[in-house]
């Protein structure tokens, strides 16, 4: 028998009971109004009962089971630290109401019995926004007290690589990037790879499709690389999230939970979660970031290598993919010619540059 249908039945139950004395109420009350009603009260407490307990039958899942799964639900995407400061600032805000109840109290009636219920529930509403809205600065107060001086200057250089944590994603890892990212020391905390990232790795590096088999593969030496570097914080986690099935749901939910940032190059994830508030490293945007900048006018050599989509134009690549388009450039293809910048252009799918032949 599930949860639902026992708080079912003992809505039906309780329900019931209320509708006997609804009815005994409601058949006494008709027959003070109506002298002449032939209607006995054990009719009226029949049809009440069976209205009633109904009733109670359709909405108690609506008022007991209902809600905890609603409350539950919500406090899984809560981290443990929030938690903990709302508990704080809920006992912050009902002692603070506790000191104020007495002298409230002492005020005329109404007053003085409705106001100190009314103090309790702001102060604790209170005390949790506050403590919840200023969780990172009363950490840093905190960390302060329990850490002298000195110890503070280090923890500042040392402890806060440490403490960082950084969830990386499947896509990250196979592109392989991660590990020369890791070594220039810019990615600033532990790399912290869930069991459920690993497994779906595991999955592609067992797929069917060759292609999908190789990534997976090179995403498992990506991993062995990143573990033998001691330079390189990497962590495994079994902590996971439940009533989630994706893996690039529950990553997300993850790091809200914990309040990390996710390492990605997914284009969706990176879109899904900061819609959720979730901060995102994004490898390609790290990538195009870095690309080198050419002004109009520079000039460099570049290797012709298709026909571009205008007549005449001849299209070329920077090593880092950038696309060079270079006007009358198509009877240069397959050589190396040396091009002089004429333009450059910075779209959505990345930055494109238009030069001409310096021959020309």
């Amino acid at each position: 028998m599930s949860a639902e249908l026992i708080f079912r039945l003992i809505g039906l139950i309780i329900f019931g009971i209320i509708g006997i004395f609804l009815g005994e109420s409601l058949g006494t009350l008709i027959q003070e109004i109506w002298e002449a009603n032939p209607i006995p009260i054990i009719a009226y407490q029949i049809i009440t009962t069976l209205l009633v307990g109904f009733l109670g039958f359709l909405i108690m899942p609506w008022i007991s089971i209902k809600p905890i799964k609603a409350i539950r639900k919500k406090l899984s995407n809560v981290s443990a630290q929030t938690l903990i400061f709302g508990v704080f600032g809920l006992i912050f805000g009902l002692i603070a109401a506790a000191l104020l109840a007495y002298p409230i109290s002492l005020m005329p009636d109404p007053f003085g019995s409705i106001l100190p219920f009314v103090a309790v529930l702001l102060f604790g509403y209170l005390g949790v926004v506050l403590f919840v809205s200023r969780q990172k600065d009363l950490q840093g107060v905190l960390r302060s007290f329990s850490k002298g001086g000195s110890a503070d200057e280090k923890g500042s250089k040392d402890g806060q690589q440490d403490t960082r944590r950084i969830l990386v994603d499947t896509s990250a890892i196979i592109d392989g990037r991660i590990a020369d990212i890791a070594r220039t020391g810019f990615i600033p905390g532990k790399l912290l790879i869930p069991r459920f990232v690993l497994n779906e790795l595991q999955y592609v590096s067992d797929s069917a499709d060759n292609l999908r088999r190789q990534r997976g593969r090179r995403g498992m030496e990506v991993l062995a690389e990143l573990q033998k570097d001691p330079a390189i914080p990497v962590a495994f986690t079994d902590i996971d999230v439940e009533g989630v099935r994706e893996v690039d749901d529950r990553l997300v939910v993850l790091a809200r939970q914990m309040n990390c940032p996710i390492l990605t190059n997914d284009f969706n994830l990176n879109r899904v979660a900061e819609l959720q508030g979730v901060s995102v490293l994004n490898i390609n945007e790290l990538a195009n970031a870095v690309k080198a900048i050419l002004l109009p006018g520079e000039t460099l050599d570049m290797k012709i290598i298709q026909e571009g989509k205008e007549y005449g134009q001849g299209v070329g690549y920077m090593e880092d993919g950038t696309m060079v388009v270079v006007e009358n450039g198509q009877k240069y293809i397959g050589k190396t010619i040396n091009i002089s910048v004429t333009k450059v252009l910075q779209t959505a799918a990345g930055r494109m540059i238009f030069a001409k032949p310096e021959t020309d």
